[in-house]
């Protein structure tokens, strides 16, 4: 009988506790969503009589937005087409199925309504009441998902030339119009937004100012529309309002990559491209000939001591030849192949060459040496070796670097174009200068281990040279492999739309 009483009374306790919880969840479920400017006399007013209905016993939490903060601006943009209200003055208050902009409520019968002075304060009040009582859901919980993203770069926030007031009139009206459209908001002055802005433009194929908008397939810089294969237009112009509101529609129905996602894919992809580029790329028979022939040349002499300090100067000498011609090739690459319309047949013409110059460099696994293989000229063979076996220096080995880089780019170039035209499109000129510094490093790294490997004894020239001549299929090979591949991904990044 006492254990019947005791489960009974520890039912009641927790149907209690329960009542209790639920009704403390119920006071605090109602939020109101309150978006005001610091200059705002009156936005001061309201969130006096707000906190005082707190104060009074109503129980709802207040989240404050500033106006001028890009989250707040985005997330009214979004709630203004939920609640189908105007954008107007500030405060604007969100709660249950009302939403007050300014002076004007939406949600208290079929049209907005306009009160002032004590009228509005007790309208607000009951529509506070109303959500109270209702225990209404938070405003964004109304909130779509967010199908897509776009990113509006202005010169600073807040920005009130004509370019700004145009391009954030059309953003207003399209956040209204699509919910789900989610807009980040950059400033130039920023950390970090002049870089993206710069790469937002390269992604896009377009050169302009800020303002800008990027969105799906859009781009709006300059006060023009660009669109994939469309001359630009004018945002002003009826046209322009047209192309900017149906490459909206398409991004959100599609739900497109935000451009900031694309760069950063397209940033991981390329410095993977580049890691593993310059890795195959590092494997090359050309410059393993010409270094083991210095080495050979400096143990011949009596040198010994001298072989990895001019095997080094020898790597240095190859690294600072190609960094500056590659970084010359980047800048004129992203200067002509700049607009959109030309930078996409010029990677698929780079890219569809890279596969065929691939392809034919790997049937050197089988066929090495028939027809003809891409490597150093024979007649330029006699003159490399001449020059490079009258080098006894550490300051010639540099020298000879230099001089070989030149003779050796028929046979080494083929990959470093690649990822140069692959670079021009997808990096700012200071993030392009430190990858190529990035790949000619790994690509001088098996150098430094060939001059290592020689100095301290665990393997001769003579030996390197018999691996080198019996791996010369296998060389080839890989350089065609590495070619095929950065081909291949280059197009399919076209395609997707990250080129």
């Amino acid at each position: 009988m006492n254990a019947v009483m005791d489960w009974k009374r520890w039912i009641l306790v927790l149907a209690a506790v329960g009542l209790v919880v639920g009704a403390g969840l119920a006071g605090g479920a109602t939020e109101l969503l309150f978006f005001y400017d610091e200059s705002c006399t009156h936005c001061k007013q309201v969130e006096s009589f707000l906190t005082d209905l707190q104060q009074a016993g109503l129980e709802f939490t207040i989240e404050r937005y500033e106006i001028h903060a890009p989250e707040g601006w985005n997330l009214l943009l979004r709630l203004l087409g939920v609640y189908h209200a105007d954008i107007g003055s500030v405060p604007m208050v969100f709660v249950g199925e009302v939403a007050v902009v300014g002076d004007t409520f939406y949600g208290l019968g079929p049209e907005p309504i306009v009160y002032t002075g004590a009228a509005y304060d007790l309208v607000l009040e009951e529509a506070v009441r109303a959500a109270v009582v209702a225990n209404a859901p938070s405003p964004l919980t109304l909130l779509p998902p967010v199908a897509t993203e776009a990113v509006v770069i202005v010169p600073s926030d807040p920005c009130l030339d004509s370019g700004c007031v145009l391009l954030d009139l059309h953003l207003t009206q399209l956040g209204e119009t699509y919910p789900a459209l989610g807009i980040r908001r950059l400033a130039v002055t920023d950390p970090n937004a002049s870089s993206t802005f710069e790469k937002l433009l390269r992604l896009y194929g377009v050169r302009g100012d800020p303002p800008a908008l990027f969105v799906g397939d859009a781009a709006v810089v300059g006060g023009n529309v660009y669109l994939p294969r469309r001359d630009p237009v004018p945002l002003s112009s009826p046209a322009g309002e047209v192309a900017l509101r149906e490459a909206v529609a398409k991004a959100v129905e599609a739900k497109a990559t935000s451009p900031l996602d694309r760069l950063r894919l397209r940033e991981q992809l390329t410095l993977g491209a580049v890691v593993v580029g310059a890795a195959l790329d590092s494997i090359n028979p050309c410059d393993f000939a010409v270094l083991v022939l210095l080495l050979g040349t400096l143990l011949v002499v009596g040198k010994r001591v001298k072989v990895i300090w001019a095997g080094l100067a020898f790597a240095a000498g190859i690294f600072v030849a190609y960094f500056a011609i590659g970084f010359g090739l980047y800048a004129v690459l992203g200067i002509t192949v700049g607009s959109r319309a030309f930078r996409v047949p010029f990677i698929l013409a780079v890219s569809s060459l890279a596969i065929l110059i691939g392809l034919w460099e790997m049937k050197d696994l089988l066929w090495y040496g028939k027809w003809f293989s891409i490597e150093v000229p024979e007649r330029w063979k006699p003159s490399v070796k001449r020059i490079t076996a009258s080098v006894v220096s550490v300051p010639g080995a540099f020298v000879i670097g230099l001089v070989d880089s030149l003779f050796l780019a028929p046979c080494t170039s083929g990959p470093y174009i690649v990822i140069l035209t692959l670079l021009s499109q997808t990096t700012s000129r200071v993030q392009g200068a430190l990858w190529l510094l990035l790949y000619n490093f790994i690509f001088i790294l098996p150098m430094i281990a060939i001059a290592l490997m020689v100095h301290f004894g665990f393997t001769t020239t003579a030996r390197a040279e018999r691996w080198r001549t019996a791996k010369l299929g296998t060389l080839h090979f890989a350089a065609g492999l590495v070619m095929v591949l950065l081909g291949v991904g280059m197009i399919v990044g076209v395609l997707l739309g990250y080129l």
